[in-house]
């Protein structure tokens, strides 16, 4: 009897964990504006690995942002991986922030770092005018 109790208690934490992480990534679109910005600031943390890979930023008028670049294989596909950018390199966004009023997140589209284009998101990039 004790260990159907320990196997329902386990059964309903991996679940709530894993209903809880695809929360936290934050996948698709709606939960963000539907127009672009773009935003620049100096790089505090990278992180490099599942669900989203993401920068922590700090700009000069809006303070800290954290960035979600696209999944794992979408960002190393655009070039971006370990060693890709380092502490206190400046960036810029271009991206579309979260929703949800005083949340300082953004979903990158692309990151552009020393010159070099991060396209996480080639679908959704702006289409050049005439």
């Amino acid at each position: 009897m004790a260990a159907k109790t320990i196997l329902g208690v386990v059964a309903s934490v991996v679940t709530a964990g894993v209903l809880t992480t695809g929360v936290l990534a934050h996948h698709g679109w709606d939960w963000t504006e539907p127009n672009q910005t773009e935003m620049t600031g100096k790089i505090l943390k990278i992180y490099v690995g599942p669900p989203h890979p993401q920068i922590q930023i700090a700009t000069e008028k809006e303070g800290q942002w954290t960035i979600d670049f696209g999944n794992p294989t979408q960002t190393r596909n655009a070039g971006f991986v370990e060693g890709s950018a380092k502490v206190g390199d400046t960036v810029v966004i271009l991206g579309n922030r979260s929703a949800k009023t005083g949340e300082k997140l953004m979903k990158a589209v692309r990151a552009t770092i020393n010159n070099r284009h991060f396209v996480f998101y080639p679908e959704r990039m702006p289409k050049p005018g005439p």
